[in-house]
């Protein structure tokens, strides 16, 4: 899955070396740049305080505080997996003072899961992307498989006795494990949760046989409470170095990173959006920065427009596919 990725997107660009190609903006236009920012940007989280995407969107907002000049704040609008936020940016006036940062499945997922007024592809611009998380196959500790291979094994021979947790239905940790299933054939119940954190609670409690886990999980598999199978990424993680991919285990197609980014209204000026990705470059390059991220399981990832853009389309190809072949609904 997502074979670009493995070509060219993903860990080239990792961190401080960040490639922009802004060969979309003419000489002309940089030398003659808009007046911005002009007032407060906004950064509008569709998700509480306190989560992933929030406390990522927090730390960018404070290095682009001093690369704009002006103030950067973040406003959450949590609500729809982060369709109440995204249709709010969709109506903003489109002069560089409102930006959204989502993770890619605002736009790749939520359009077959969620009804709305509006298309995330159509109704807004991506600017570029911020991070990437990869995730992570967590098992009860006493199960009696040592990784995904022979999670899967067992699945195929002892049919509806395997149970995994999630995050909730129709976020990123749901559709892995849903697309680990339809790449491999076997079955497992989904037991639905609020978050990441009860998943993994009832996972080291027994109540559940695993999780794909976006990078919470880290202490719990440091101390033996739960048990780490695999890593579903095209690349092995740095945070577990010595633990295959599901693809080095024999599992193709079934890679899922969680990649965040930024979009804008539509019809902000292009010298804008190409000024703001430029400066979210310099600020993913810090090294402050990225040991925050690390800290949540996360990597600075910059991506260009164009190479943004690439990676949503793919990842929503194939989402729209496994949502559709699995039938996938929230409720």
């Amino acid at each position: 899955m997502l074979e670009f990725l493995r070509r060219s997107l993903r860990r080239p660009l990792l961190g401080g070396a960040c490639v922009l190609t802004l060969s979309a903006v003419s000489g002309p236009l940089w030398a003659q740049p808009a007046a911005w920012p002009t007032k407060p940007v906004r950064l509008v989280v569709g998700f509480a305080p306190g989560g992933g995407t929030d406390v990522m969107a927090r730390v960018v907002a404070q290095g682009l505080t001093q690369a704009l000049g002006t103030t950067v704040l973040v406003d959450n609008k949590p609500g729809a997996s982060g369709n109440l936020a995204a249709g709010e940016v969709v109506k903003a006036a489109p002069d560089g003072s409102t930006v959204m940062v989502a993770p890619t499945s605002v736009e790749t997922a939520n359009p077959s899961l969620f009804k709305a007024n509006f298309h995330p592809a159509k109704d807004l611009t991506p600017v570029g992307s911020i991070g990437v998380t990869a995730m992570y196959i967590v098992a009860r500790p006493d199960i009696a498989v040592k990784n995904a291979k022979e999670l899967v094994d067992y699945g195929k021979a002892n049919p509806g006795k395997l149970s995994y947790a999630s995050s909730g239905a129709g976020t990123p940790p749901h559709l892995a494990a849903e697309l680990l299933k339809m790449r491999t054939g076997f079955f497992a119940t989904h037991i639905p949760y609020r978050g990441s954190a009860p998943a993994l609670q009832d996972v080291m409690a027994s109540q559940a046989d695993y999780v794909f886990d976006p990078g919470i999980a880290f202490p719990h598999i440091r101390s033996g409470k739960v048990k780490l199978l695999g890593v579903a990424s095209a690349k092995r993680s740095p945070f577990f170095p010595e633990t295959p991919t599901l693809s080095e285990q024999g599992i193709k197609g079934a890679e899922l990173d969680i990649w965040f980014g930024v979009w804008v209204p539509n019809g902000t000026p292009p010298e804008i959006v190409a000024r703001l990705n430029l400066e979210l470059a310099k600020v993913l390059a810090q090294p402050t920065l990225k040991q925050r991220f690390a800290e949540l399981g996360a990597e600075p990832a910059a991506l260009d427009q164009a190479a943004f853009r690439k990676l949503l389309a793919e990842e929503g190809r194939v989402l729209t596919t496994l949502i559709a072949s699995q039938k996938i609904a929230v409720d």
